[in-house]
């Protein structure tokens, strides 16, 4: 189905999601910090990033508004998933250029459809 990047420094968040996005059929790619994710999306420009916000050295938000805003990967959806559950740290990341904000941990479903609506052009 679609290739999907994890930026995520935490191995069980990565190993869940990594879980869920495979049995659905994709293929997933992960990053365990927003310097090595950029790199990697630049690299293999997957359809869709699944973005942490608390990362060590670049966190999250900059790692998205670094990504929106390259020529070479602005077109790639960034759905933000982080434990900050504030409505500031959502429409924070939504003006970095992500395309959605979920609160972790998110249900199978939630994430699901989430990803779905957005490789879906929604």
């Amino acid at each position: 189905m679609a290739r999907i990047l994890i930026i995520d420094d935490s191995p069980t968040d990565t190993r869940v999601f990594t879980t869920t996005l495979e049995k659905h059929g994709h293929e997933v790619l992960s990053a365990g910090s927003a310097e090595d994710g950029v790199e990697l999306c630049k690299k293999e420009h997957p359809d869709l990033v699944l973005m942490d916000v608390i990362l060590p050295g670049m966190n999250g938000f900059q790692a998205t508004r670094a990504l929106s805003r390259d020529e070479s990967t602005s077109d790639i959806p960034i759905i933000i998933v982080s434990t900050k559950n504030m409505e500031t740290d959502r429409v924070w990341g939504m003006r970095q250029g992500a395309k959605d904000y979920i609160v972790k941990p998110p249900s199978e479903r939630e994430l699901m459809s989430r990803v779905n609506a957005l490789l879906a052009g929604e």
